[in-house]
This record gives structure tokens, C-alpha cells and sequence, in this order.
């Protein structure tokens, strides 16, 4: 009767504790915003191909059409300056530099100066805006602030403590959502978000990738970004591609992160007397420098230059120099401070590089393009596991495991020799710093967590 009675107290305490709404607000509320993230993932990549073809409809009508980037671009890089400074703060650039910053900041005030609900909004809005100009940017990196910005709103709404854990687990499925690559955005998350990466935040990371994943899948579907490639080394030829991809990949890379770091201080230094009218002035000369390269090069390197990239992959070869004039139009897009990521651009770039590589030593040009964009993507980024997990998902190329692999850790390797800082590491500093200084003016504390 005693075991009865016990028996029958322990289903009430369950039961309470089951239907306790205090209990499953916070997982309500984590499983929406990760939900949400996979929603407005689907929206913005479809708002931004929707710019990108409006763009280049309007600039191929015959005539003088080609020429209206000369005056489209420099008016929306300044457009797109002006607001990101004034009406949406901390929204400028990937959006990679900011999650992290804000991974690494004690106060939720500080935080949510970087990832919030109204950043989020304005950056998809700006980034659309920079891709209807021309900008030479991508979605992906701005999905990750989107994504951790839902996360950390979902961490104020549903009073959940782990904040650090909830924008691991945003920036991870905002990767996972934007390519429709779900590895990618965990080992995105292990080794790019979180060089000090918590064991406990798995579980966290896991579900938000699984749940913004599934609504993707629901809205878009299956499909590999890139198609299916099956290119993989046959001769003695394809396999020299690999340390010659590798080093020279690796380091353009590493030009192109060392060489925005170090630009990047000096010009927020000459912009420091009058920040706006300087910034908005800038982002206007680079917008007129890459509408120039756009119409040299017949319109190839405005936007993401997906077509290009993944004709490339279909063995189509691209022109000897459409590497090295993308490189250029996505470093002033970047440079210029617009809203914008440089994951996709970089991909393009290195396909290219890839193509002109097979294309100077007589090798596969499918192969050369995928080896290309594998060491080129990991000297930007020096995250060697992220490129060869999200080239391997978004090509399905499983043939060449092994020389995209080696690739991706000899331009990694060869990155760090010439350039010792990490992109977004490196960027995200100045939003800490910023943070710091604003505390300091206030006179409390502003030490980032560990």
C-alpha cells in the first residue's frame, strides 16, 4: 500500500512537472526562433537572387544599358552606407565579426547592440539593397548575425542564461539554412564561432541546426548549392592541382583578409573627424570602382557570380582573369563598409582561380575549379574543416574527398604562415573594443567574457 502511494505521488509530480508552462517556455520559445531561422533563411536567399536578376535585367537592355551600373552602384553603396551608420548601427560588412564579438561580451546590453531583432531586419533589407546595386557580396554571412540575433531575442523572450550557447547555435543554423548544408554549420560553429567551444552547447547546436533545417527543407527542398560534380583526379596532372591550389589559394586568401585588416584601420582612422560623410563618400568610390570592373568584365563579377562558379564545376571554363577582377570588386564591396558576406564571393573567386589553374596546366577544369575554391576559401577564412565539410556538401563531389581535404589544410597552413590573424577574428575585435570604450565612457565595467 506504501509503494502505492508512493507510486501514485510520483506520476502527480510528474504530471505537474510535464504540464508546467514555466518549464517548456524556454523550449517552446528555442525550438520557434530556430524555427524562424530556417523560415527567413528561405525568404532572404529568395529576396536576394530576386535582386540579383533584377540587377542584371535592368543593365542588360541593349544600348547604352551596360553602362548604368556606372551610375546605380556608387548611388546604392552610398545609399547602403548612410543607412547601416545611422538607422542600423553594427550592421556593417559579413555579420560574422559581430556574433562572435558578441559571443565574447559580459553584458546582454552590449550584446544586443550587435544581435538584435532591428539589426536583423536591417540587414537583410541592406544587403538586398547592395545586391539591386551590384555589390559584389553574398547572403551567408549576414545570415548569421540574422540567426543569432533570432537566438539571443529567444534567449530574452524565454529567460533562457545561455546566451553564448544560444548565438553558437544561431550563427551554426543560419550556415546550415543559407546553403542547405547542416555539417557545415556545426563545424562552422566548432571551429570558426567558438575557437573555445563549450561541450554543453552540442545538444543546443544540434537541435537549432535540425529545426531551422527542417524548415528549409519544408520551403525549398532538397538540393546541393552547386548541383552534383563528380570530378576527381585520374592522372598524375589532376593530382599536382592540389599543392598548386593549395599554395596559391591559400595565398591570395591570405592577401585578401591581411590587406582588408590592415585598410580597414586606417580607414576608420582618416574617417574618425567626420565618420559619415567620409564613410558614405567612400563606399561611394568603391561602388564606382566595382561598377567599372563589372562592365569590363561584361557584367560577370557583379553579385554573387554563382553562374560563373558553378559553370566552372560543370567543366565550363571562365576567362583567364575573372578571378583576379572578382577578387578586386568583392575586396572595395567589402571594404566600403556596406552591409554584405563574403562566403559566396570568395567561392566564386576560387572557382575561378581553379578554372585558370586547369587551364595553364591542361588538367579538368571541373576538378581545378572545385580544388580552387577549396584552398582559396580556407586562406580567407583559415578554417580548414569549414571548407572542405561545406564544399563537400554543397558540390557532392565525394570523389574527391581526399585532394579537397588536403587542399583546403595546405591553403589553410600556407594562409597562416603569411598572415597570422584570422578574418573574422580579427574584425571582430573592433566591435569588442568598441563595446569597451563605450563602458569605460560610462564608467563600469567592459571586460569581454573569456
Amino acid at each position: 500500500m506504501q509503494n502505492f502511494y508512493r507510486r501514485s505521488k510520483l506520476v502527480r509530480r510528474s504530471r505537474v512537472l510535464w504540464g508546467s508552462f514555466r518549464l517548456w517556455k524556454p523550449r517552446l520559445v528555442f525550438w520557434t526562433g530556430a524555427l524562424a531561422i530556417g523560415v527567413i533563411s528561405v525568404v532572404f536567399a529568395r529576396m536576394a537572387d530576386q535582386a540579383q536578376v533584377a540587377f542584371l535585367s535592368v543593365t542588360e537592355v541593349g544600348g547604352y544599358g551596360f553602362l548604368l551600373p556606372l551610375l546605380v552602384t556608387p548611388i546604392g553603396f552610398a545609399l547602403c552606407a548612410w543607412l547601416s551608420i545611422t538607422l542600423f548601427p553594427n550592421s556593417q560588412g559579413s555579420g560574422i565579426p559581430q556574433a562572435i564579438a558578441a559571443r565574447h561580451l559580459n553584458h546582454d546590453e552590449d550584446r544586443f547592440r550587435l544581435l538584435s531583432l532591428r539589426l536583423a531586419f536591417g540587414k537583410i533589407l541592406l544587403t538586398v539593397v547592395g545586391l539591386l546595386s551590384g555589390a559584389s557580396i553574398g547572403r551567408e554571412g549576414p545570415t548569421v548575425q540574422v540567426g543569432a540575433s533570432f537566438m539571443l531575442a529567444a534567449a530574452r523572450i524565454g529567460g533562457i542564461a545561455q546566451a553564448r550557447g544560444l548565438i553558437l547555435a544561431g550563427s551554426a543554423a543560419g550556415i546550415a539554412a543559407a546553403f542547405n548544408t547542416p555539417l557545415a554549420g556545426i563545424v562552422f560553429a566548432i571551429e570558426e564561432m567558438g575557437r573555445a567551444y563549450e561541450s554543453r552547447a552540442n545538444g543546443i547546436v544540434l537541435t537549432a541546426v535540425i529545426l531551422s533545417g527542417l524548415a528549409s527543407l519544408a520551403l525549398a527542398g532538397s538540393y546541393q548549392y552547386f548541383g552534383s560534380t563528380s570530378a576527381a583526379p585520374l592522372v598524375w596532372r589532376d593530382w599536382a592541382l592540389v599543392p598548386v591550389c593549395g599554395v596559391v589559394g591559400g595565398a591570395l586568401g591570405a592577401g585578401f583578409s591581411g590587406l582588408a585588416l590592415h585598410l580597414g584601420l586606417r580607414l576608420r582612422r582618416w574617417a574618425q573627424p567626420a565618420p559619415l560623410q567620409r564613410m558614405v563618400a567612400f563606399a561611394a568610390l568603391c561602388g564606382l570602382g566595382v561598377a567599372m570592373i563589372g562592365v569590363i568584365s561584361g557584367g560577370t563579377t557583379f553579385g554573387t557570380s554563382y553562374e560563373q562558379a558553378r559553370g566552372a564545376l560543370e567543366g565550363d571554363a571562365t576567362p583567364l582573369l575573372f578571378f583576379a577582377e572578382k577578387l578586386v570588386a568583392s575586396f572595395l564591396s567589402m571594404l566600403s563598409g556596406i552591409p554584405g558576406g563574403i562566403f559566396a564571393p570568395s567561392l566564386s573567386i576560387g572557382a575561378g582561380l581553379g578554372s585558370s589553374i586547369g587551364q595553364m596546366m591542361g588538367t579538368s577544369i571541373a576538378l581545378a575549379a572545385v580544388l580552387g575554391m577549396a584552398g582559396y576559401f580556407a586562406g580567407v577564412v583559415q578554417a580548414p574543416m569549414t571548407a572542405f565539410v561545406i564544399i563537400l556538401e554543397m558540390t557532392g563531389n565525394h570523389g574527391a574527398v581526399i585532394p579537397i581535404m588536403a587542399v583546403s589544410m595546405i591553403g589553410y597552413v600556407t594562409s597562416r604562415i603569411l598572415s597570422r590573424e584570422p578574418l573574422y577574428h580579427g574584425l571582430s575585435r573592433n566591435f569588442i573594443a568598441a563595446a569597451i570604450r563605450a563602458r569605460r565612457a560610462k564608467g563600469t565595467d567592459a571586460e569581454p567574457g573569456a
